[in-house]
């Protein structure tokens, strides 16, 4: 059975280059995702609600990759995407340096062929094997960002805002303003990986 890795098929927007911004059309995407907010004097990594939607987000999307291998008609094996994130403060101007009232929207990209029913039995079966709140919020939904900057920044999570001023400025440059929601994409892993040696895809929509 041949795997899908949209990683490879979305080469462009999970794995662009370091060296420079680059503008991208991000056609429409299936997500699950779930909402929340950074609790008041919090960071993500110490933030109980954002773990809590993390593992529940992870048990939906292993519990889909294992029910799609073992449908007795049309079967089929897809590699388990990198969590995404979505970052906003409602009513002011999001700060990367400034956690301070961070709303999120974390997120893990689906192959199309999951369906909303086989959505919903991956959520019930999560939850019967290792109950979490959080699985109650989950969705499935279509995504389309449209057009972004973006770049892959490596390193620190600390160092960002001098990589997204990169992108700002390139935006301005080319005559194109920022919208919409401040976008992660974490293909490293902090519990694991030298702060140095960290890729984080930064994106920005933009108009």
């Amino acid at each position: 059975m041949e795997k899908l890795d949209l990683k490879k098929v979305y080469k462009h927007l999970y794995l662009p280059t370091a060296r420079e911004v680059t503008l991208v059309d991000v056609p429409p995407l299936t997500f699950a995702m779930i909402d929340g907010r950074i609790e008041s004097g919090a960071e993500p990594a110490s933030s109980p609600a954002f773990q809590q939607a993390l593992g529940a987000l992870y048990a939906v999307a292993y519990t889909l990759k294992f029910a799609a291998k073992k449908r007795a008609a049309d079967p089929f094996d897809f590699t388990v995407m990198a969590l995404e994130a979505l970052w906003w403060v409602e009513g002011g101007s999001f700060d990367i340096a400034r956690p301070d009232d961070w709303q999120w929207t974390a997120m893990i990209l689906q192959p199309d062929r999951i369906t909303p029913e086989m959505f919903a039995e991956a959520v019930a079966q999560a939850q019967e094997k290792k109950p979490n709140p959080a699985l109650a919020d989950l969705r499935l939904e279509r995504f389309h960002e449209g057009l972004c900057v973006q770049i892959m920044h490596i390193g620190p999570y600390a160092d960002e805002p001098a990589t997204i001023e990169k992108m700002h400025a390139f935006a301005r440059e080319n005559g194109y303003r920022p919208r919409g929601r401040h976008h992660e994409i974490y293909l490293g892993d902090p519990r694991r990986a030298a702060p140095e040696k960290l890729k984080t895809v930064l994106r920005q929509p933009v108009e």
